[in-house]
Order: structure tokens, then C-alpha cells, then sequence
């Protein structure tokens, strides 16, 4: 099957590059308000899906299209994107210290109609950090495309993340080992071989 991926970010991109897959970009704007009664993993699985609903008029039968959506939570408060640096000081400000969630809601949607919707977790643990490092962070990596307002492969990453439980890469924004079993369940992989990763 050949894989769409839906998604501008250069971080999935990679990702699956690294893997080895091929696959063509498609950008559909959505819309990413999601429910109020929704929690945690649910808010990410529901995203993922949201955005592959809007891909599946223009799929043909041999295709399938990837969705992700990450999202970081404090306790039970989801922390999106931040509008600007004041937001994004602020985010900052509440997980520096603590320890808190990362969850990416995946889509595979086939052309022929097949769905599977999954998340993963990854717990991160934040040191205390200052406000200069804080403000540094903000003004040299300008993370307002990032959720919680930080990217764990950035410079905050290095000098701030003391401890992972879970995938590093889902906190990059995609599960690999998860897309990989998924993506190999629905027989989208290439074949393995020798000379082939």
C-alpha cells in the first residue's frame, strides 16, 4: 500500500525517513478543538481520527493515510500549542520541576475502508529550571509549533529532561515501534531483506 503521510511536521517526516519508509505528504487544514469531556489519551486519539476523516474522499483503495496528534498533560490540563512567548513562558513555568505526560494519537486510515486508531504514553520528568534558561529556550528555539511548548531532541530536552518512561520518539511525535507493528499488521511494509532496513 502506498503510505500518505498527513502531517507538516519535520519531525514525523524523519521519523519515518529513518524507518526506511517511502511516502508521499498531504496537508488538509483541521480543525483541532476536541470535547470537553475528553481526557488525556482520549484527546489524542480523537484528534488523530478528526484529521483522518478529512483525507478518506480522496484516498484510493491501494493507499493509507497516517494522522498523528501529540499532546502534553499536566495531571488532567492539556497543553497545545502556545500562541506566543508569554504562553509558551507559562507552560514552561508549570512543567519545570514535575513530571507529566506525553500522549500521540495515531490514525491509519486504508482507502479500503480499514481504520485503526491507537495512542501511546510517555511519562517525562522535567528539572527545575530557571527563568533565564526558560526565556533562552523560548527565544533561541521559538517552540510555538510544539505541544507543552518544548521538543525533548531540543536544547531544553538535553539540559532539562532527567528521565523518560516510555518512547522517546513519541514524545518527538510519533511512536515508531507502534507505527511500524500497525503499519505491518495492515500489510503496508515493504518487504525486508538483506541491503534493506
Amino acid at each position: 500500500m502506498n503510505l500518505i503521510l498527513a502531517s507538516n511536521s519535520p519531525r514525523r517526516r524523519q521519523l519515518l525517513t529513518d524507518l526506511g519508509l517511502a511516502y508521499e505528504v498531504r496537508l488538509v487544514e483541521v480543525d483541532e478543538d476536541f470535547p470537553a469531556h475528553l481526557r488525556r489519551a482520549e484527546v489524542a486519539e480523537y484528534l488523530a481520527a478528526r484529521k483522518a476523516a478529512a483525507y478518506v474522499a480522496g484516498l484510493a483503495p491501494d493507499e493509507v493515510v497516517l494522522t498523528a496528534d501529540t499532546i502534553v498533560c499536566l495531571d488532567e490540563d492539556v497543553l497545545n500549542k502556545p500562541a506566543d512567548v508569554a504562553e509558551a513562558t507559562a507552560m514552561l513555568t508549570r512543567l519545570q520541576g514535575r513530571a507529566h505526560d506525553v500522549f500521540t494519537g495515531v490514525c491509519l486510515r486504508c482507502g479500503d475502508g480499514r481504520e485503526i486508531i491507537f495512542s501511546d504514553q510517555t511519562t517525562v520528568h522535567f528539572r527545575p529550571l530557571n527563568s533565564a534558561e526558560i526565556a533562552h529556550y523560548i527565544a533561541t528555539a521559538r517552540p510555538f509549533d510544539k505541544a507543552g511548548a518544548y521538543g525533548a531532541q531540543d536544547w531544553i530536552g538535553m539540559v532539562g529532561v532527567t528521565r523518560l518512561e516510555g518512547s522517546y520518539f513519541n514524545v518527538m511525535g510519533l511512536p515508531v515501534h507502534r507505527v511500524w507493528a500497525e503499519l505491518e499488521a495492515l500489510g503496508a511494509l515493504p518487504a525486508l531483506g538483506p541491503g534493506r532496513s
